[in-house]
Order: C-alpha cells, then structure tokens, then sequence
C-alpha cells in the first residue's frame, strides 16, 4: 500500500471523523450506500470529497473519489476503473487488492453497480463480474480502464471547492481496453431485464442477477 500523501491536518474535523470512521472498504461502502444519490437536478456536477461532505450527495464518480481520499488515508492506493458502454453513460468505481484479490467501492442508481468483495483474480474478472448488471434498455459495458489518480499530478481532485472537471475529461480520454461479448448473451439478458421492468415498472433491480454472493 502506498504512503498517504495529505497530512491529517489539512481535513476540516468533519472530514476527519469521517476518514476516522470508516477504515475499510466495506465501512465507506456502508457510508456511501448512506447518502442521497446526486440527481444533479440543479446542473452536471463533479464535486470533491469535501463538497460532497457539504453537499451530503454523491453521484457515481464523485462516490468513487470519495471513497480514493479516505482510504488512501488508511494507505489504499487512489485507484480506479471506468467503464464505458455503447450508450455513453459510463460508470466509475474505486478499486482495491485484498490478499491478492481485487475488490470495489462504487454508488450508483442501480442495485448491481454497487461494490464488490475482494474475490476477483483480475481486474478483467472484476469487471466482468459487472457485465449483467449493467445492461438496461440501453447500457452495455465494452470497455474498461484501470486508472491511478496520482497521474493527474498536483490537480486538487481531493478537496477542491469547483467542479473538477479534469477528471472527468481524463478518465474520458485514456484509452480503455475492450470488453467483446456475445450479442447472444447481451440479448438474453436485454430480454430478461425487459421483461422485468414490464412486471415492476419501479424498484431495484436485483434478484435476476446472479453471484449477487460476490456484491460488497
């Protein structure tokens, strides 16, 4: 694990006891499951760890940088995986190695995209592992990208008081490996979740996905 790079001292007490509190990755996920999903009804945001505290709401991305700044407090590295899917709404999560296994901390408006224990071999299996899941009326992952967001230098993505748009921007222009599945499997799965949504037109998602064991 990496040295944590910010001094204690530069968090508000509020930010502390936070960080203070929630020392593993199951602890932020229970943190994060916690807060108000960000709608973003008054304007697109991409807000740090510290606006979130203030704000009290968090959207994908923004879930994912909170979880990198508090536990790359307890010596975490600040990784993370984007995702991309063939209708443009793509989804980012924070990762982390756990006895050589990998795992996930992530929030998101559905049930399945959430994080995952530490079971997967690969970072590939992991994201596998969010294939099902992802796919709705429109979404379908077909690529990923493992991204150390110590690259992005002395940008302040950690408690900045704007919008960090460079993040965003960064994550959009990497180049991310592809993920090739069968349209037999991708169809199979568009038909079962449509039909789904034809019994419960509202709610989560959950019981048609399978290994939900391997969910955070």
């Amino acid at each position: 694990m990496a040295q944590t790079p910010q001094a204690p001292d530069i968090f508000t007490p509020e930010e502390r006891r936070i960080i203070r509190r929630h020392r593993t990755p199951e602890q932020v996920q229970q943190f994060l499951r916690r807060l108000p999903y960000n709608w973003e009804l008054h304007g697109d945001t991409l807000r740090s760890f510290r606006q979130v505290v203030r704000h009290k709401a968090a959207h994908c991305l923004e879930a994912a940088l909170v979880a990198a700044v508090i536990l790359e407090q307890h010596g975490y590295p600040p990784l993370v995986v984007s995702f991309e899917s063939k209708d443009g709404v793509d989804h980012v999560i924070f990762v982390y190695r756990s006895e050589g296994r990998w795992g996930a901390v992530a929030r998101s408006r559905d049930a399945g995209l959430h994080g995952r224990k530490p079971v997967f071999r690969s970072i590939r299996d992991l994201v596998w592992s969010y294939f099902d899941p992802y796919v709705d009326f429109t979404g379908r992952i077909t690529g990923y990208q493992l991204v150390d967001l110590r690259a992005l230098g002395k940008y302040d993505w950690r408690l900045a008081l704007t919008n960090i748009w460079k993040v965003e921007s960064y994550l959009l222009k990497i180049p991310h490996r592809k993920l090739r599945s069968s349209n037999r499997r991708y169809l199979r799965l568009l038909a079962r979740f449509r039909a789904y949504r034809e019994r419960h037109p509202r709610g989560p998602v959950v019981e048609i996905y399978r290994d939900r064991q391997a969910w955070m």
